[in-house]
């Protein structure tokens, strides 16, 4: 593990957090869930706290696989209400932050017509895997049919369709000529998670004065009706004072519960890596199309153009959450394994993984229940023994989250004896409000807003919605100058300090920007951004290089990089 706390000043919203020693609902976790539920308290004019021990954002939340989904293979499980609001709640994305949540075509490729229609009664009732059959034309299409039906909400995206071989192949020649057939059907991408997340918490920050974000927090004991934290920046310790604890923290909710004084045995995650290829005959093969499939092994995998690379995954292995997860070279195996399986023309090799991540989901315990099985549903759960009712999230997932933290904060509202005056349902989410939608509409908004920006429109656009002008008016203040190839610039990077809780080197690197996650991270990448960004921090020259050593550790350890350590003088 990376030892990640520095010598640092005490940030000014953590002194008037430790001054103030108290808050109506301390959150600790600042995964989606954690932040969905700080911007909905906020909404309600609740004075919420929200401690995070990294960088927002940065554990589970981190390492989707990048979509918003309504969970078809869900149906097998049984998970009606579960997929009834995942097709809600993506529909619902669609519209309320169009600037990250897109339209995904997705393609399953199927090799016959009756396979597993005898043994997939038997998952639905024992959600126990079995045998790995792969499932057949037939299944597939009384699934799609009954998600069809669950995603009726004015064509937010069209139903699915088949094709025969010939016309499969036809539109995706790359494919594996012994498919049957091929059905496709809409879900969602999500393009940028970590700004997503963001602009939810920035929502939630300018929604209250008393909603306070504090990232490199964590909960390190309680005592009664306070709960004890320490700044990872600075070293100090002090303590909140709270009316109801809300933990959110994921993966780590029975460690931090252990931390509390609580002994629970809540959570079950598992891991699951994925790798991203600069692969430009794979990412033409797909065609602008997500292609998802069971491989052989009964995993639901999935081949994803995005950002200019392809991403592939994912692998569902039980794991410890004390222990960091990485994407190993079985896993690496496994990915190549798959894509040979579907374009077994296209080769593919190791330098061509330009980034891996690997994350821990969120489950509930499961005992001998297979891992694809456990339910990605999530519960609630209250304990009244303290004197401070201590709230427990039990699992959850990136699409649902905006429901989650509605229903989350609505157990908070009745322990606090208030009621809700603002809903979240169909209200824009931070860039966006006001999101031009075609590309004619972008064009007049670009003029309109991002005036003299040139090239840098559309990326300004793509990285903030509509909070680009925001950005642009701040940029055109000062004198500035390009970072990272052009990904990033000096006033832009002074801009996301002041305004984005920017704390470390690896904010930017890796969840401010895509630098890491399309392969642009490299020495002279790092050195630049720390140098610009050390003066804007206070940093010493001790910190600055405590930083970059920090930074391509954790790239090189949990992301598969070669970044080598750079003699500076």
């Amino acid at each position: 593990m990376i030892d990640s706390t520095h010598s640092s000043a005490e940030r000014a919203d953590v002194r008037a957090a430790r001054e103030s020693g108290r808050t109506s609902v301390l959150v600790i976790g600042g995964g989606i869930n954690g932040i969905s539920t700080f911007r909905d308290l906020a909404l309600q004019g609740v004075d919420v706290l929200l401690v995070e021990r990294g960088d927002f954002a940065s554990g589970a939340s981190a390492a989707s696989s990048h979509m918003i989904h309504g969970g078809i293979r869900y149906l097998e499980n049984g998970e009606f209400r579960l997929v009834r609001e995942s097709v809600e709640e993506r529909n619902g994305l669609l519209k309320i932050a169009p600037h990250y949540v897109k339209p995904l075509q997705t393609t399953i490729p199927i090799y016959s017509t009756f396979s597993g229609i005898l043994s997939a009664p038997l998952r639905f009732l024992t959600h126990k895997s079995g045998k790995p059959q792969e499932r057949g034309a037939f299944l597939i299409k009384v699934g799609l049919t009954i998600y069809d039906t669950f995603s009726r909400d004015g064509g937010t995206v069209p139903r699915h369709r088949f094709l025969g071989r010939k016309k499969s192949l036809a539109e995706l020649p790359s494919l594996d000529p012994k498919i049957k057939y091929t059905a496709t059907y809409y879900d969602a991408s999500m393009h940028d998670p970590e700004r997503l997340a963001l602009d939810v918490l920035q929502d939630g920050r300018s929604a209250h004065p008393g909603a306070v974000a504090l990232n490199y927090v964590e909960a390190i004991g309680r005592d009664g009706d306070k709960v004890l934290l320490r700044d990872r920046e600075s070293g100090t310790e002090f303590a909140v004072a709270a009316d109801v604890i809300v933990n959110s923290s994921g993966p780590w909710t029975d460690l931090t519960n252990e931390e509390l004084g609580l002994d629970s045995r809540f959570m079950g995650g598992t891991k699951g890596s994925h790798i991203v290829l600069d692969h430009p005959e794979l990412l033409e093969a797909t065609r602008g199309r997500e292609i998802f499939f069971e491989h052989s092994d009964g995993r639901i995998v999935l081949i994803y153009p995005l950002k200019g690379r392809v991403l592939v995954g994912t692998t569902d292995i039980d794991a410890d959450p004390r222990e960091v997860p990485v994407c190993t070279e079985e896993e690496i195996d496994y990915f190549f394994d798959l894509i040979h399986h579907v374009f077994p023309t296209i080769p593919v090799s190791r330098e061509q993984i330009v980034y891996n991540f690997s994350g821990i989901r969120p489950l509930p315990r499961h005992e001998d229940t297979a891992p694809g099985f456990v339910s990605r549903d999530y519960r609630i759960e209250v304990d009244r023994e303290g004197s401070v009712p201590l709230v427990s999230l039990v699992g959850g997932k990136w699409t649902t989250f905006r429901a989650l933290g509605a229903s989350l904060s609505d157990v908070v509202l009745g322990l606090i004896d208030r009621t809700r005056t603002v809903s979240t349902a169909g209200r824009a989410i931070g860039g966006g409000r006001d999101f031009p939608r075609t590309e004619k509409a972008k064009r007049i908004w670009i003029q309109e807003n991002l005036p003299g920006a040139g090239a840098r429109a559309d990326q300004l656009l793509t990285r903030y919605g509509t909070r680009a002008a925001q950005v642009w008016e701040y940029v055109e203040q000062g004198d500035d100058a390009p970072l990272a190839g052009g990904d990033l610039s000096t006033r832009e990077l002074e801009w996301m300090v002041h305004n984005e809780l920017v704390a470390r080197l690896e904010d930017v690197i890796l969840r401010r920007t895509s630098i890491a996650f399309t392969g642009g991270a490299n020495a002279e990448v790092l050195d630049e951004i720390a140098d610009a960004l050390a003066p804007l921090l206070g940093w010493d020259s001790a910190r600055h290089d405590a930083e970059l050593e920090q930074t391509r550790l954790l790239l090189n350890e949990r992301h598969g990089l070669h970044i080598p350590s750079r003699a500076r003088g």
